[in-house]
C-alpha cells in the first residue's frame, strides 16, 4: 500500500474552529483533489479510512469536520447532530466550499478541477455543494437522503454525477430516485445512478447495513468514476 501523509488545516470561513484533515500520497508528484463529506456520526474512524483509501488511490483528501471535533456512537445523539447541521445548511456547505478552496491552493493538487464524495447526510451537502459551487470536476453522492432539488437548482450543476443509492433504504425511495433523474436527464445534465439490492449506509461496516457484495462493487465504481473524470 502506498505511503499516506495526514496533516490538518484551518479553514478560514465562518469564525474559529473550522477546520479538515488531509490525506494525500506521500511523495513529490501532484495528483488530483478531492473533499469528503461525513456521515451523520461525524469524523469516525470509518470516514478516515475511506479517506486514507483515496490517498491510496492517488488523491489529494481534504475532510473537513463539520462538527468542529464532535463524534456521535448513539443514532439519538447523530439524529440531533444532524437536525443541527441540516438547520445550517449554509455554514456547513461555507466550510465544505472552504475546504474546495484550500485544496485549489496546495501545490500537490492538479488539475483544479476538484471533486466531491459525500456519504449519508455528506451525500445530501455533496449534491447541495455541487449546486452553488460551479468549479467542479466530478460529484459523488451515496444514499444521499433529503435531496429535492428544483429544476433551478439542477441547472446550477456543472459537473458530472455518479449517485448510489440502496433499494432497501427506507429513507429515500424509488419515486424520489426517479425523479432526481428525470430533472437532471430534463436539463441535459450527465447523471449515473446506480441501486444496489442494499440498506442505507452499506459502505460503513459498523454503523449500516453491512452488505459487504454491494459496497465490493459500488467502491471501486466510485473510485473510477473520480479517476477518469479528475484529470
Amino acid at each position: 500500500m502506498a505511503i499516506i501523509r495526514t496533516s490538518r488545516i484551518d479553514l478560514k470561513v465562518n469564525g474559529d474552529g473550522a477546520y479538515a484533515f488531509i490525506a494525500q500520497p506521500d511523495d513529490d508528484a501532484t495528483h488530483p483533489g478531492l473533499v469528503l463529506i461525513q456521515e451523520w456520526w461525524g469524523i469516525e474512524s470509518h470516514i478516515m479510512d475511506l479517506a486514507q483509501k483515496l490517498a491510496a488511490e492517488g488523491f489529494v483528501v481534504a475532510v473537513p469536520d463539520l462538527y468542529h471535533g464532535q463524534v456521535v456512537t448513539e443514532p439519538n445523539e447523530a439524529q440531533k447532530a444532524i437536525m443541527m447541521l441540516i438547520n445550517n445548511v449554509d455554514k456547513a456547505v461555507g466550510e465544505i466550499v472552504g475546504a474546495l478552496e484550500t485544496l485549489k491552493t496546495n501545490p500537490s493538487v492538479s488539475p483544479k478541477k476538484l471533486g466531491v464524495m459525500g456519504f449519508c447526510v455528506g451525500g445530501f451537502l455533496a449534491w447541495t455543494t455541487a449546486s452553488r459551487y460551479s468549479d467542479l470536476g466530478a460529484v459523488v453522492t451515496f444514499y444521499g437522503a433529503g435531496y429535492d432539488p428544483t429544476p433551478d437548482d439542477v441547472a446550477k450543476v456543472n459537473a458530472p454525477v455518479l449517485a448510489i443509492y440502496g433499494s432497501k433504504d427506507q429513507s429515500i425511495s424509488q419515486e424520489q430516485i426517479e425523479k432526481i433523474k428525470k430533472l437532471y436527464k430534463d436539463a441535459g445534465k450527465e447523471l449515473t445512478v446506480k441501486v444496489y439490492n442494499a440498506g442505507h449506509a452499506f459502505i460503513n461496516p459498523d454503523h449500516g447495513s453491512g452488505d459487504e457484495a454491494s459496497a465490493k462493487d459500488a467502491w471501486p465504481k466510485a473510485v473510477q468514476f473520480l479517476k477518469d473524470h479528475l484529470k
